[in-house]
């Protein structure tokens, strides 16, 4: 009797199997993919409610934006020192802080800070449950599809935040936005905690780098404010001058400090490692015109064609649809036809839509000038970032795998914020100079048209260093391969993905 209840006991402690703790992790991605784009669709709600101006409008954006990508190196070191899953739950414990107060502003000081600490809690949070994640799946077909799954909720929590955006905004008000990403947050962190197991060591030894740290921060927020500002101040700005030199002097420091330092927040080891430096650099292109995507569309559709936040959340359905779809298709087309193959034509598509998107009109509808170019854009958009994530943790010894989820989240985030800076600017000007001899809502449309004409041409020119740059060539083979140790040992990825491990050309 007393076996069979001890027995009954150990069967209830069973630790979860891999598939719960991915789908505690990747709840905790869209969480974070949910803050980038939830507030989208309620800015003008927000502008007039908080008492914002047109330019303190784009930084309740380009706050969360700024932080969570300036500070996501540091997440991702302070997870690989720390303990993964501790630096998870405190992040998302204070990202619940920040939601909750954000909803509580009534100032724009107050909100935008609440949306900075919400980004800086979104930093601990993504490389730290990315790491986890790829942790979890060994090589093959398995981390394939936990890669598709992060893929899915990404996207879904980008699209999907436009939608329940809408749907909160027109129900309850905008500061329900916020209220309901704090609980969603809670219930990932209860998530988290009974099904991620604690951290046994830690996966690496060494110091954090906080003046490497603090030095790319600052060179981060002069790069965004400048760009930012120059859209209602221009180019030719004294205090914009400043900041962008200054992010330009910044950033040569960072370089400086970085190859002296024996704890580098970058080392050149991770940069060297695969393909990272490919995989992040076009992930940050990718990265310049998704964030600016979620930013315009949502504007076209309410302010030229006059649709309210919960019709246009319920139009961003067929985009969300397309792009779970393509994420659980990428890795299978990417062992049918190869890694470069498929980001190629995935870049091609997304910019397909884009194009499509920049022949948008003054007097359009939605059906023909929205819904097809965003299932275009929405399957493109989802195949390339499955690859280009694993392409990115390509060959990363496991000490770094916090640092490189770090990383290739970094170039993502801080792409979008300067392509949002850049579009926005572009946009503005446009529709300025427009203005003159057009009606608003025509001059509107022109703005928005040069953007998507714009982030077509960047996606192209990225289909083609990905074509030029992702290619495998003939690895030579050791003379004497080094004995690996557990702390050392490269993560190798699916068959057909970018993760793949090299083939090796004897003689």
């Amino acid at each position: 009797m007393n076996v069979a209840l001890t027995q009954t006991g150990r069967s209830a402690r069973r630790p979860p199997g891999p598939g719960a703790v991915l789908a505690a992790l990747a709840a905790a991605q869209f969480t974070v993919m949910l803050a980038t784009s939830i507030v989208n669709v309620a800015l003008p709600q927000i502008r007039d409610g908080a008492g914002l101006s047109d330019g303190g409008t784009t930084w309740v954006v380009n706050a969360y934006g700024l932080a969570f990508g300036a500070l996501l190196l540091a997440g991702g070191r302070v997870a690989d020192l720390l303990g993964r899953r501790r630096v998870l739950v405190a992040g998302l414990a204070l990202f619940v802080l920040a939601s909750v107060a954000a909803g509580l502003a009534t100032s724009p000081g107050v909100l935008i800070g609440a949306r900075a600490v919400q980004g800086a809690g979104a930093a601990a949070i993504a490389p730290a449950a990315l790491a986890l994640a790829m942790d979890g799946f060994p090589p093959g077909p398995a981390r394939g599809r936990a890669l598709g799954v992060w893929g899915a909720v990404s996207g879904a929590g980008a699209a999907g935040g436009v939608l329940l955006g809408g749907v909160l905004t027109q129900a309850w008000g905008w500061p329900w936005i916020f209220h309901s990403v704090a609980f969603g947050a809670v219930l990932v962190l209860a998530a988290v905690a009974v099904l991620v197991p604690r951290d046994a060591v830690r996966e690496t030894a060494g110091r954090f780098d906080l003046l490497g740290t603090v030095t790319v921060t600052l060179a981060l927020t002069c790069l965004v404010w400048g760009l930012t500002t120059a859209r209602g101040a221009g180019w030719g700005d004294p205090p914009v001058l400043g900041a962008l030199g200054g992010a330009v002097v910044l950033l040569a420091a960072f370089c400086v400090i970085e190859r002296g330092r024996p704890q580098a927040l970058v080392p050149v080891r991770l940069l060297t490692a695969g393909r990272v430096g490919a995989g992040n650099l076009l992930m940050a292109l990718l990265g310049s015109v998704w964030i600016a995507l979620f930013f315009f569309l949502p504007l076209y559709q309410q302010q030229v064609l006059g649709s309210g936040p919960l019709v246009t959340g319920v139009g961003q359905l067929p985009l969300a649809g397309a792009h779970m779809l393509g994420s659980a298709l990428a890795p299978r087309v990417a062992r049918r036809f190869g890694a470069t193959a498929t980001l190629t034509a995935a870049l091609l598509t997304e910019a397909a839509g884009l194009l499509w998107l920049s022949r948008m009109s003054a007097d359009g509808t939605y059906p023909v000038d929205v819904l097809g170019p965003s299932v275009l854009v929405g399957l493109g958009l989802s195949v390339a970032f499955v690859q280009l994530t694993g392409l990115a943790v390509d060959g990363v010894p496991r000490q770094d795998a916090g640092l490189a989820g770090g990383l290739v989240n970094t170039t993502r985030q801080v792409g979008g914020a300067i392509g949002l800076a850049a579009l926005a600017t572009l946009a503005g000007s446009v529709t300025a100079g427009a203005s003159a001899d057009r009606p608003s809502l025509e001059a509107l449309t022109a703005g928005y048209r040069a953007a998507f004409t714009v982030s077509a041409a960047v996606l192209a020119v990225t289909a083609l260093l990905a074509l030029l740059l992702t290619r495998r060539t003939g690895a030579r083979t050791p003379a004497a391969p080094a004995p690996a140790g557990p702390a050392s040992d490269p993560a190798p990825g699916p068959e057909g993905s970018p993760l793949s491990p090299v083939r090796q050309n004897t003689p």
